[in-house]
């Protein structure tokens, strides 16, 4: 499985790359993954290090890519010593790991798309470079209606919809940090705060009008960004009514969920679904959620949480003044919320994925590394002329020993690697 953007930074698709990875070793299937990373960064024994990332404006967003001959050449070594059944791709046309993976493999790939947006110059300008490696795809999956008309429109062709998962019990109970809610009063947000289309600009606006004449109303912010910067847009007085966490980790996010009695997010644009959305819904917490379409359809238009204007601070101080009335109200989304979260635990949607897989690797053939001169490799090089020399155990006719044996699971740069990172079988029942 290929994730294109830095493993060390938190973000959605980061996050699905690793809960899909996870749920699918949790069912038996061995998988390995590679991302972006610093060398000394620590990571799953499941991933792998294409290199270090280079903050690149993408979307409306900073997205953290490699792309470079480092990481070619660790890509193609990854997938020679892989051997894998099928190859993951996610984002197949950012410029970073996935788009080299496309280019250096041949045999059963799959791509799932993410990203939503309306026009993309890039895209544009690139299709023809990027045509190359997107029609080497043989199995397409889309997050949301929005990510398919995304790829539809830009790229071509069509996939099956199958969401983000979510792992909902992971986020079903927390301890409130301390000092926090849920009191009645509090407001939650997370997210990159320095990211406009985030929307904590909006949040913040609103909140300067609702605090005035409500004393017990507080924020909760938490993700990375410059603290300072986001309390510069409260006025002074309402600033120590301002918490603000930055970067939080997994364990002290759900805490969060579990400390508002409002959750909050204002994206304006550039989502294709919300997985800070639905794990707020798994933590059971009442949500007030723009209304773009990606956010009307997890919620149901409405039923399992409130909807505003998008990028209207006066309909967000309205809907959250009417939740933070409405004890009852609140109750009954989070109800809603817990019950219509549960089409997207990693436990089904996993299951779906594995369905993909499952079709593309109908014949067997497995992930094999492209030639530079554009001829597959095999699965195995062609034997050498015999040599004087005494064999040697589980060793191939170049005397280099193979990853995937039952006795060497070593990389070619002697680093040790657990024997279940070795392969990927998604396709197989076990």
């Amino acid at each position: 499985m290929v994730c294109p953007y830095t493993w060390d930074v938190p973000g959605g698709v980061m996050a699905h790359v690793r809960d899909l990875a996870e749920a699918l070793i949790a069912d038996g299937h061995q998988v390995s993954v590679i991302a972006p990373a610093s060398d000394d960064a620590p990571l799953p024994y499941y991933v792998t290090s294409a290199g270090r990332a280079i903050p690149v404006p993408y979307n409306g967003s900073v997205a953290r890519l490699a792309f470079g001959f480092l990481s070619a050449n660790r890509v193609r070594k990854w997938l020679r010593e892989g051997r894998f059944d099928v190859l993951h791709v996610h984002e197949p046309a950012v410029p970073s790991v996935g788009l080299l993976a496309c280019w250096a493999a041949r045999g059963p790939i799959v791509a799932t798309f993410h990203a939503s947006f309306q026009r993309s110059r890039a895209l544009s300008v690139s299709a023809p470079v990027l045509q190359s490696a997107l029609e080497k795809i043989t199995g397409r999956i889309a997050v949301s209606d929005a990510a398919r008309k995304t790829l539809v429109e830009h790229v071509g062709g069509d996939a099956v919809l199958i969401p983000n998962g979510v792992t909902v019990s992971r986020y079903a109970e927390g301890e409130p940090l301390p000092g926090w809610g849920p009191d009645g009063g509090v407001i939650g947000f997370l997210g990159r705060m320095d990211e406009p289309r985030k929307g904590l600009p909006v949040l913040l606006e609103a909140f300067t009008r609702l605090a005035p004449d409500r004393p017990g109303v507080r924020l909760l912010l938490a993700g990375p960004g410059d603290a300072d910067d986001a309390l510069a847009k409260v006025p002074a007085s309402l600033r120590d009514r301002v918490g603000v966490l930055g970067m939080v980790s997994e364990h002290d996010k759900v805490r969060a969920y579990h400390s508002v009695d409002v959750f909050c997010a204002p994206n304006t644009h550039g989502e294709s679904f919300g997985i800070v959305l639905a794990e707020a819904m798994a933590a059971g917490a009442a949500i007030l959620a723009s209304d773009i379409p990606a956010f009307r359809k997890v919620l149901g238009e409405g039923q399992a949480g409130a909807l505003f204007t998008t990028g209207d601070a006066a309909s967000l101080a309205q809907g959250a003044a009417a939740l933070l009335d409405d004890p009852a109200r609140r109750a009954k989304l989070s109800d809603e919320a817990r019950l219509a979260v549960r089409e997207y635990d990693w436990s089904t949607v996993a299951r779906d994925v594995v369905r993909v897989y499952e079709t593309v690797t109908a014949t067997g053939a497995g992930v094999v590394e492209e030639e530079q001169t554009g001829r597959p490799r095999t699965a195995e090089p062609p034997a050498p002329e015999p040599r004087p020399a005494p064999a040697r155990d589980h060793a191939e006719p170049d005397g280099q020993a193979r990853p995937g044996r039952a006795s060497e699971h070593a990389e070619a740069d002697g680093q040790a690697r657990p024997p279940e990172a070795a392969h990927v079988h998604p396709g197989e029942a076990r």
